[in-house]
């Protein structure tokens, strides 16, 4: 098996197919919806708000609000009176079930659910998705995060409807170093891995650290791409601002870190500061004039025609170009 990461590979062009790459459609269907891009800010306490999600809502990008000090319950509400979907996270502790029953006696339904948990190849994901789907059936469950083909043959018998692909690629994340596990290094093997045995959505989760990295995704089998560090540290982020030297920072740290978590217990995150981006509109803009330019360098006019491009692996053992065979 070849194993590479986001930095080991360059994606080749084919002969361009437009005028201008304004005439790319960068946009991708989830749960049938439609969203602008492929990408979503990660369901992190630093990276998203209500705030965020509800702009996010109305501007026909996809967003996952994070579980952390939050009332998923008045989250659905408040995204209902503004005429917005409703996409939330649960754990897999009682809370999360009582939280469940508390939406179905409300007859509120949110749109999307994501299952989100550090190892999601697990019996207790198993026993929420199950009861996800007999008490809220309309709902898109969206499980993880997992990191082997094994875990999403799983996950999708179990009855997920999408998967979140990586342990511990994140910049905030330390799981490679605490336990010596994870895809921290790999993370795109690990999704060209996931992807061929997938016959539902995945989500890749962690690791991008530039726009072009969201066109490998694609390529090597995401449908959409969860981004953490590129998304910190904007205007809009809900991180604490702090001044060093003069510049200006945002607070960006891991769920799993002590920051989340108010105790040094199991801990897998650690907190860094991110320079402040400007605003979060601009960013998405460019990613799009970006995700554009990639499709146009792929011969194509959609974004899945990036996934018909050969590429070639930089370095290492499995140097070489790599042909669509």
């Amino acid at each position: 098996m070849e194993i590479f990461d986001y930095d080991n590979i360059l994606l080749l062009p084919r002969k361009c197919r437009v005028e201008s790459r304004s005439e790319c459609d960068a946009s991708v269907e989830l749960g049938g919806r439609s969203f602008r891009l492929p990408v979503v800010p990660a369901n992190m306490k630093t990276v998203v708000d209500e705030k965020i999600c509800t702009w996010m809502a109305q501007n026909g990008y996809f967003y996952v609000m994070h579980r952390f000090d939050l009332d998923n319950l008045q989250f659905v509400r408040d995204m209902r009176a503004k005429g917005c979907y409703a996409s939330i996270s649960l754990g897999v502790k009682q809370p999360d079930y009582d939280t469940v029953d508390q939406l179905v006696a409300e007859g509120l339904c949110p749109e999307y659910i994501t299952i989100d948990i550090a190892h999601g190849h697990a019996d207790s994901v198993k026993a929420m998705i199950g009861y996800l789907k007999e008490k809220l059936p309309q709902a898109f469950v969206i499980a993880g995060n997992v990191a082997t083909p094994e875990a999403i043959i799983d996950l999708e018998n179990w009855g997920a409807d999408a998967t979140k692909v990586g342990v511990g690629p994140g910049k905030v994340c330390i799981t490679k170093l605490k336990t010596g596990f994870g895809t921290g290094g790999w993370q795109l093997s690990a999704l060209k891995w996931c992807a061929r045995v997938a016959t539902k959505p995945i989500i890749a989760d962690g690791g991008i650290r530039s726009h072009g990295d969201i066109a490998k995704s694609i390529r090597f089998g995401a449908s959409m791409v969860m981004i953490g560090s590129l998304f910190a540290g904007h205007e809009e982020s809900p991180g604490k601002t702090v001044e060093v030297d003069g510049e200006l920072y945002k607070e960006y740290y891991g769920s799993a870190s002590d920051f989340n978590k108010g105790e040094y217990k199991h801990v897998e995150g650690k907190r860094i500061l991110e320079p402040i981006k400007g605003k979060l509109a601009d960013t998405l803009t460019e990613m799009e004039q970006d995700i554009q330019s990639s499709i146009s360098y792929s011969g194509g006019k959609k974004l899945m025609d990036i996934r018909k491009v050969n590429y070639v692996i930089l370095g290492g053992d499995n140097a070489g170009e790599h042909l669509l065979m």
